[in-house]
């Protein structure tokens, strides 16, 4: 809202009655012959006036009936009634903009033409012009000036309010798209990808059963595929029940399929799993790291999933990896590498995937940066997760190895097949 908007707001009669008090006292100082004192009658019905309108600001009826009173008095004692007139009128335009209901306004409107036609009687001569223009100077024009800004200010808030209840219905259509779209993926999980993980595991426990007297090794596999299987149906569940019902699931069970305390065991799982893989795996888990609150610790534990997910997939399963993780001054400090000498699935899926870019999703989430690039003849995926989760920190990994490239670089992927950096899943 503008000044000129501010200085007729309903709220802000009291500047108004300021500014018509100055106005008044320069008129009385200025608009005058220097060798023609005012009588000091008039000094006295303009210096009620201003005292009345400032002290009244908050009750216009009563400041009305105060100014015609003074201005009906000045009609009988003195010759110029400006000051009595103004204040009277503005008195008038105060209650329009202030009053509830036009019967107060048309109350307020007859009284001062009542005492602006008094003038004129017993003065035949002035009488028709005086009441004219009286009434049109100084009970029409605050009349109408008054329903002007009244009908502006309603139309101002109608406007309003219609753009906030526009507003709260486009907010409510998205929360529906929201809703249906979650819905859908909650289908497509449940009905498409949980019903085959189901078959699998369903699939390993009967093979399970009926070949006897397997190899150790081979029943360990399937023991292994039958455990992530059943895990990976839990989570399942737990993410179509988010998408289902977000509002419905506590605290950050939107984020959390662990409790914090379990990260270390999950991670030494994590790197069973890669090892039962064939992949060599020296970890170096900090015990702090589950002291960590519930989102951090498990951005450690998906990214060394991924991580380690990658070095079988790309480096090989006779590679050598490093898991590195600690909590320094409440900073993560994690870090895989590997040294690329496995030897790479026959069949590589063709271009990027995912992986690396939902990995670095999820760090710049915590406020953390992750560097990706080859080191040597591996690979090397580091970040560092801070205290908070503002970013302000700048953020760097771990010191030792090489020198990671910037994250918008392209980097050269050597043509040996056993030092193939891995690709994003």
């Amino acid at each position: 809202m503008g000044w000129a908007g501010r200085l007729f707001d309903v709220r802000d009669n009291l500047v108004r009655m300021v500014l018509l008090d100055v106005s008044g006292v320069c008129y009385l100082l200025f608009a005058h012959r220097a060798d023609t004192p005012r009588p000091a009658a008039q000094w006295i019905l303009a210096m009620a006036a201003f005292t009345v309108a400032p002290v009244l600001h908050r009750r216009p009826l009563v400041n009305l009936a105060a100014q015609t009173a003074l201005l009906a008095v000045a009609f009988r004692t003195v010759d110029d009634v400006t000051i009595n007139q103004v204040g009277a009128s503005w008195a008038l335009l105060e209650v329009v903009l202030w009053a509830r209901g036009r019967r107060v306004i048309w109350l307020g409107a007859g009284l001062l033409a009542v005492v602006d036609l008094t003038d004129s009687i017993g003065d035949a001569s002035r009488q028709v012009l005086s009441g004219v223009v009286g009434l049109i100077v100084e009970v029409g024009v605050p009349v109408l000036l008054g329903l002007v800004i009244r009908t502006s200010r309603e139309l101002a808030q109608q406007a309003q309010q219609r753009a906030e209840e526009e507003q709260r219905r486009r907010e409510s259509e998205s929360r529906a798209a929201r809703a249906d779209e979650r819905g859908a993926i909650a289908r497509e999980l449940h009905d498409v990808l949980a019903h085959h993980v189901a078959s699998m595991v369903l699939r390993v426990g009967v093979a399970r059963h009926v070949l006897p007297d397997l190899d150790p090794r081979v029943e360990q596999v399937f023991d292994d595929v039958h455990g992530t299987g059943t895990a990976a149906l839990a989570d399942l569940r737990r993410l179509v029940a988010v998408l289902r019902d977000p509002a419905g699931v506590r605290g950050d069970a939107a984020l959390t399929a662990i409790e914090p305390a379990a990260v270390p065991a999950a991670l030494g799982a994590a790197v069973d799993r890669a090892r039962q893989a064939g992949v060599t795996v020296d970890a170096d888990i900090d015990p702090r790291i589950g002291s960590l609150d519930a989102v951090r610790g498990m951005a450690v534990l998906r990214l060394t999933q991924e991580a380690l997910t990658n070095v079988v997939k790309h480096a090989g399963t006779t590679a050598r990896a490093r898991l590195s993780t600690s909590v320094v001054d409440g900073a993560v400090h994690w870090e895989v590498t590997d040294d690329g000498s496995g030897s790479p699935p026959v069949v590589v899926p063709p271009g990027g995937g995912h992986g690396i870019t939902g990995m670095r999703e999820r760090v710049e989430v915590l406020g953390g940066r992750l560097t990706a690039g080859p080191t040597g003849t591996g690979w090397r995926v580091a970040t560092v997760l801070p205290a908070s989760t503002d970013g302000s920190a700048p953020v760097s990994a771990p010191t030792g190895g090489t020198a990671d490239p910037p994250a918008d670089r392209p980097v050269a992927v050597p043509a040996d097949s056993s030092a193939v950096a891995p690709e994003p899943t």
